[in-house]
């Protein structure tokens, strides 16, 4: 049952440290959506709205828009609004996706200009039914079938717990003023037709229905955990890197099944299926190509090499990316790397490093893994190469191809981003000038 009591043990779930955020709620107008803005304003924590007004549906997507931004201006609550123009391209195919696309980064750069740490959306159990039965449509595999994570990428989705007639109550219950989307009624999308033909049928075979869905949904839950931890082991023992290669054995890999074979290459960008019978019985020397990668068939690996793509101004870059050009632009000694990481790491927001500045050569910088990188991690003994950090910490090979090193103007190692710092840079009881990282 949704109530304002197990919604916050919910929200406060995920939340690894216990500790409350800052957030940005996705706030459409729609029953969902009001009822956890309401929610949320109930708990008394710091947050921000985003509205995006489409502009499809003439003066229903007005009364959307003023639905949510007066609620905002009654309870002075900051309220972030984009207009979608003919700059936005809208296509005359695909609008969902484009809709999408176009809100999400819209979030994301409220959330960088706000420094709010994680957007919140209203997705709900109908919702993560509606998406399994989808991609059960698509042959998704499991990852597919798992549903939609509550808490990933600083995304947080609290309500998913919750049934759309358990939401409907709580607006009744509470006298949330909302929308209603007529739109939803039209079959004209899959979703909407799933919803609007296939669930209440569904819904008709058993009282249960939804409720077992949600328990048959956290058991493949536990299998895809299970089966991700499995092929880490079996990457550990297969898979090792020399200088800017990926190496496979290739004995040993071909012995796996084809579950196995599809999920590690999958990591490479390698995902059509129609292929993998021509990786594995390819001659010696045969080049097959993926977006980032290339794979190279030797007589005993399979020998991967990432792409150097054009010169780009992406986060995820493999580039270096400067994050601090000299002190006297960090405020009040602090400042975060949330925006740069925040697409590929997932750190727990209670997790910084305090250094001293006086030791600190700018510009600060972010970059991948170098040979030869060595740094002196915090509560160790001596030093260690970031490879020796990595292999003792178990950290998967593919897992270190994303993991940032944070950097000084002369390129000593300040911390691997976010286990460990550099104890040689850290602030010390009496050191005049402290600089703090967040993530």
């Amino acid at each position: 049952m949704l109530t304002q009591k197990t919604f916050e043990a919910a929200l406060r779930n995920l939340h690894r440290n216990n500790t409350w955020s800052t957030y940005l709620l996705a706030v459409s107008g729609g029953a969902d959506s009001m009822v956890l803005l309401h929610l949320f304003k109930n708990l008394g924590l710091h947050f921000e709205v985003a509205h995006v007004n489409y502009k499809l549906r003439g003066k229903d997507s007005e009364d959307d828009r003023e639905t949510v931004e007066d609620f905002c201006l009654e309870n002075n609550i900051a309220f972030h609004l984009y207009e979608v123009s003919e700059k936005d391209n809208q296509p005359e195919n695909s609008i969902q996706n484009w809709a999408r696309n176009l809100r999400y980064t819209f979030f994301r750069k409220i959330q960088e200009e706000r420094k709010l740490q994680h957007l919140v959306t209203a997705h709900h159990l109908n919702d993560q039914l509606e998406t399994f039965l989808i991609n059960l449509s698509k042959a998704s595999g499991i990852t597919g079938l798992s549903g939609m994570p509550a808490n990933e990428n600083q995304i947080l989705r609290p309500l998913l717990q919750f049934s759309k007639d358990e939401i409907y109550a709580f607006a009744a219950e509470d006298e949330v003023k909302f929308r209603e989307d007529l739109s939803n009624k039209k079959n004209d999308y899959l979703r909407n037709f799933i919803r609007n033909e296939i669930t209440p049928k569904l819904f008709e075979t058993n009282d249960h229905f939804l409720e077992n869905f949600a328990k048959s949904l956290n058991y493949l839950n536990q299998v895809k955990t299970f089966a991700e931890e499995k092929i880490e082991e079996i990457e550990r023992q297969i898979i090792s890197e020399k200088e800017n290669l990926i190496l496979i054995q290739k004995a040993e890999f071909s012995k796996q099944s084809d579950f196995v074979k599809f999920e590690i290459l999958k990591k490479f960008s390698f995902d059509d299926e129609k292929e993998f019978p021509k990786i594995f019985s390819a001659e010696t020397g045969k080049v097959f190509h993926a977006p980032n990668f290339q794979l190279t068939v030797d007589r005993e690996y399979f020998v991967l090499t990432k792409k150097i793509c054009e010169k780009s101004n992406l986060p995820n870059s493999d580039e270096e990316i400067i994050v601090a050009e000299s002190l006297d632009i960090i405020k009040h000694h602090t400042f975060s790397l949330s925006r740069f990481i925040s697409a590929e790491s997932k750190v727990s927001s209670d997790v910084k490093w305090i250094f001293d500045g006086d030791k600190l050569q700018f510009p600060l910088k972010i970059r991948r893994k170098k040979q030869g990188d060595l740094f002196f991690p915090i509560g160790m003994i001596g030093k260690k190469t970031v490879s020796k950090f990595f292999k003792d910490e178990k950290i998967p090979i593919l897992a270190q191809q994303k993991i940032w090193l944070l950097c000084d103007g002369q390129d000593n190692v300040l911390g691997v981003i976010p286990s460990r710092q550099d104890r040689r840079f850290a602030a010390e009881v009496h050191s005049n000038s402290k600089i703090t990282v967040i993530f």
